[in-house]
């Protein structure tokens, strides 16, 4: 089993904190060393995931095998004997949970086949943690479900059934399961949630009141708290016990500011909510149910950010042990003293990495899980021993990547032309002396969500491998950093937003870090659009582009999607408010259309689109490059017919991020 490698960290963070004290000096060294390939940034993980089991005794994780599909092993972290339960030959094991301390389900995906060549749903399966008493518990196969060949025949549920949520209840054998129920646009109505056996196969449903979206389930198993959404309004039912009634508690424009939102349920009984509380941004609270009213006291509150994170529960205690919570990058906030110390003394073996611990849901044991990972180093998976205080490696994501070669990262924030401080994310290249380098403006998508934070990303790193400093800024419209700026970049696409993207490279440039003359725009999806609209409006800063699965034509947004990636929803409630209106605002969304703009773009660039893109669908690139081929010989067109919305094959990101980086050379390398 040579996939486990069990080892000592001393020598691997002793050498990368070294390295990281000393970049300049290993960075003399590494220039004579080849190119770090392509495919060591590209490829799939090696471990993908590593869980602890309830008793914390055990963990199952997912491993690359030499016959190129991932499977499912457990491991005892006492004798450290792993044992391969689960794979396939045609297909990968995903998303693994432990059902109870002997059991556990997963799901299954096809790494092999682009989005375009999915034939069959992700399924539910369960297993025992030796391998034996595997069943299938839902369909991969669309199409009406059937039923096994035993005795009693139990149900294989539909192949719309996914996973939903544990049952916390000591060993239980039962999960939660959502089948989603549609409108006649096929647009989705409400998930009708379930628990099945995971061993019997049999099934129980409940109901909620109104089209139910998500549902807070409680230590025992009841569904106490459900969301619903009808016409853009959102409603939040409670309930006491299993058999007591719904009652509303909360009802609010779905896409305005809001009181609170659930985030969970505790073995504690207290629901724990995100809340404003009157305040920009949200902070982690407790519901008061006598009061029906959120407690004025915050758990966590972080300034300048919305709270975003996990709780860490001790479900034999009952207890709220700790917060996972992100601001810059991610922090954990321990309540409990206990696991204070057991961070320290992690934290004190791992100084040069973010150390997440996570810990079997009975309580604090032996070991926990420490997941390390920083701007250098993507994660890692160890286990930490308590009785003894020693660390040994599990299994890394990329393993192949040498952190001594990667590059630092650094939270920033500049001024935009209207004042507004805009956060950003700059990646300076290893041994570089900082100065007039030539620079990529990485673009999230969305583009209402967080783009990044602190931590390994392969196409940061792969960009900073190659002698680009990498700038990724917070644009206002982006969300986590409070209401106002999120709510600051509606209707702004093309205006304000993108001024904000100028802005940043502008930064850099003044700052001495950017060579003006060498300042490319990149990103996906949104951040193509904005590649587009940069080159259109900023041509005098950006000497090129490169745009994958951009939106190029605003309007196509309202009437062109494939299947329900777009709801009905979203475009009669959702982008009205926060892109604009398809009448009221139709001269804005014409003019702030990359397509109607082709005769302002004369840089070089670099265009991508998958053929089966079902959010921006390959109209968007076709019209595209039609309008601007005559207009402009420097744009390259690129399809991969069978990706959609992103890269989901290695050979697809290689083949892109290998064009990336001969256009990056042509245009603005050394």
């Amino acid at each position: 089993m040579s996939y486990f490698p069990i080892f000592s960290l001393k020598n691997l963070f002793a050498r990368s904190f070294f390295l990281i004290s000393l970049s300049v000096a290993a960075a003399d060294v590494g220039a004579q060393k080849s190119a770090i390939a392509v495919e060591d940034f590209f490829a799939n993980p090696d471990v993908g995931q590593v869980e602890l089991s309830p008793s914390g005794q055990h963990v199952a994780m997912l491993i690359a095998t030499k016959l190129g599909r991932v499977q499912m092993a457990t491991m005892s972290l006492v004798d450290r004997t792993p044992k391969l339960i689960a794979g396939f030959s045609d297909a990968d094991i995903s998303q693994i949970h432990w059902v109870n301390d002997d059991r556990l389900v997963f799901g299954v995906a096809d790494h092999n086949v682009a989005v375009g060549e999915k034939r069959f749903a992700q399924g539910l399966y369960a297993v025992n943690r030796d391998g034996s008493e595997f069943k299938q518990l839902v369909e991969r196969v669309w199409g009406p479900a059937f039923t096994t060949g035993t005795t009693i025949k139990k149900r294989v549920m539909d192949a719309s059934t996914s996973f939903y949520s544990l049952d916390y209840r000591k060993n239980s054998s039962k999960v939660f399961v959502v089948e989603p129920t549609w409108d006649l646009a096929y647009d989705l109505k409400s998930l009708r949630l379930m628990s099945v056996d995971t061993k019997t196969i049999l099934t129980e449903s409940f109901s909620g009141p109104g089209n139910t979206r998500s549902w807070l389930i409680d230590a025992d198993g009841v569904p106490r708290v459900t969301v619903s959404v009808e016409d853009g309004i959102k409603k939040i039912y409670y309930r006491a016990a299993n058999t007591a009634p719904w009652s509303k508690i909360l009802e609010h424009d779905l896409y305005q500011n809001t009181d609170f939102s659930p985030l969970e349920f505790g073995p504690d009984g207290v629901l724990y909510v995100v809340a404003t509380q009157g305040k920009d941004t949200t902070s982690l609270y407790r519901y008061d149910f006598e009061k029906n009213a959120v407690e004025k006291e915050p758990i966590v509150s972080v300034a300048g950010y919305d709270f975003h994170g996990d709780l860490i529960f001790d479900y034999s205690k009952k207890k709220l042990l700790g917060v996972s919570f992100l601001n810059d990058a991610h922090s954990t906030y321990w309540l409990d003293s206990e696991m204070k110390e057991v961070q320290r003394r992690v934290d004190e073996k791992l100084p040069a990495t973010i150390n997440q611990i996570s810990i079997g849901r009975d309580g604090l044991s032996r070991f926990v899980i420490v997941m390390s990972y920083s701007d250098l180093q993507p994660v890692v998976y160890s286990s930490f021993d308590r009785e003894t205080s020693t660390l040994d490696i599990i299994g890394g994501e990329y393993p192949k990547i040498d952190v001594s070669r990667m590059a630092m990262q650094d939270m920033v924030r500049f001024p935009a032309r209207d004042g507004r401080q805009i956060p950003a994310y700059l990646t300076l290249p290893t041994g570089a002396m900082k100065k007039n380098l030539p620079m990529v403006v990485l673009v999230h998508g969305g583009p209402y969500l967080r783009g990044t934070s602190w931590g390994w990303n392969a196409q940061v790193q792969f960009l900073a491998s190659r002698g680009y400093a990498v700038l990724q800024p917070e644009f206002r419209g982006s969300t986590g950093f409070g209401f106002e700026h999120f709510q600051a970049g509606w209707k702004q696409w093309g205006l304000a937003m993108q001024d904000d993207i100028a802005d940043a490279a502008k930064w850099a440039i003044n700052t001495g870090v950017a060579d003006p003359s060498r300042v490319c725009i990149a990103g996906g999806s949104y951040g193509g659009y904005a590649t587009l609209m940069g080159l259109a409006k900023d041509a005098d800063l950006f000497k090129c582009g490169i745009a994958w699965a951009a939106v190029t034509d605003i309007r196509l947004m309202y009437r062109s999607n494939w299947g329900h990636d777009l709801s009905a929803e979203w475009q009669k409630y959702g982008m009205p408010l926060l892109i604009g209106d398809p009448v009221k605002d139709a001269e804005q969304l014409r003019d702030t259309s990359p397509v109607n703009n082709t005769h302002r773009i004369a840089r070089p660039l670099l265009l991508a689109h998958g053929g089966s893109d079902r959010r921006v669908p390959i109209e968007h690139g076709e019209i595209f490059y039609k309008a601007i081929k005559d207009k402009n010989p420097q744009v390259e067109w690129v399809s991969y017919l069978e990706e959609g919305h992103g890269w989901g094959l290695v050979g697809t990101r290689v083949d892109f991020w290998n064009k990336v980086e001969k256009f990056l050379q042509s245009q603005i390398g050394k």
